[in-house]
């Protein structure tokens, strides 16, 4: 019998250490401006090791979303437990997840591991105001993922449509919002005020203490794709990366906004968050393109 010897693969000496590892939770966008390429992206950015598990496919453009098509439960579990049986993992972060069905999944998935934090940027509608949860999915989201959410990123209206009640006779204002969603279980409720009618924009921190920190920014003209995503994404590096959720919270903020500040227009519709602008060589010329006035 013949035996065949095959050399072993040479590996560097030391080994690296391995990065921080976030497993994703999310939609594909084919743009790359949102969903799990943004969130790739992101944490790259960050020096973080993305873990993906694709919660379904979308067709969209910079202009906005044509369809979703979600991907079977069945497939989604197991993309994520094959990658959880093999590869210790630092934080999750979920974005769209396209159906009611997907959301129970996730939801026993992470039920499986609380020691590990949350990031949760719940997508209600894009950018230019498609749809993506439909009221049976917002009444899973609250009862099945909140409860286990570390930080939940919400901008003002997706907020106000997660808590909304009947005998309000009015929105209730983001301290409400804030108060109702800490009630449901989210430990940490980030409320982001781009769609507030404020000269500039404010994130709002609350925490089991009230509000924690307010944080206002420069309201740049324009329209991104993709800032929640990179903001949520950068609190779960962060976070994976060792930081607090306050300190998270802020580095955060700080970097989502430089990537609004330096993002680029890629298409006909919104511009585009430039999530490597610290590698581009500029040439010391401070750029100033249109940035977001809107969160998807």
């Amino acid at each position: 019998m013949l035996q065949y010897s095959l050399p072993l693969p040479t590996l560097p000496s030391p080994i690296a250490p391995c990065p921080p590892q976030v497993l994703v939770f999310a939609a594909s966008d084919p743009s790359s401006g949102a969903g799990i390429q943004a969130d790739l992206l992101t944490l790259a950015s960050l020096g973080c090791h993305p873990l993906t598990a694709i919660t379904a496919l979308t067709v969209q453009d910079t202009v906005g979303v044509r369809s979703v098509h979600a991907t079977s439960a069945e497939l989604l579990e197991q993309q994520a437990r094959t990658i959880l049986e093999d590869m210790p993992v630092a934080a999750f972060k979920i974005g769209v997840l396209g159906s009611v069905e997907n959301i129970v999944t996730v939801a026993e998935i992470v039920g499986d591991y609380p020691e590990i934090p949350l990031i949760f940027d719940p997508v209600l509608a894009s950018g230019r105001g498609d749809n993506l949860s439909g009221e049976e999915m917002i009444a899973a989201m609250r009862e099945l993922l909140l409860p286990q959410t570390t930080v939940l990123t919400p901008n003002a209206p997706e907020a106000r449509r997660l808590v909304e009640s009947d005998e309000d006779e009015q929105e209730p204002e983001i301290e409400v919002c804030a108060q109702r969603l800490r009630e449901l279980g989210v430990q940490y409720v980030l409320i982001t005020g781009t769609h507030e009618n404020t000269p500039e924009v404010i994130n709002t921190l609350y925490g089991p203490e009230g509000q924690l920190r307010a944080d206002s920014w420069p309201r740049l003209p324009g329209s991104y794709h993709g800032s929640g995503c990179t903001l949520a994404s950068a609190i779960a590096g962060m976070i994976a990366g060792g930081a607090s959720v306050e300190e998270a919270v802020r580095d955060a903020q700080d970097y989502t906004w430089q990537t609004l500040k330096n993002g680029f227009r890629g298409g006909m519709g919104q511009f585009i968050p430039d999530r490597l602008f610290w590698a581009r060589d500029t040439g010391g010329e401070d750029t100033d393109p249109a940035a977001e006035n809107g969160n998807d």
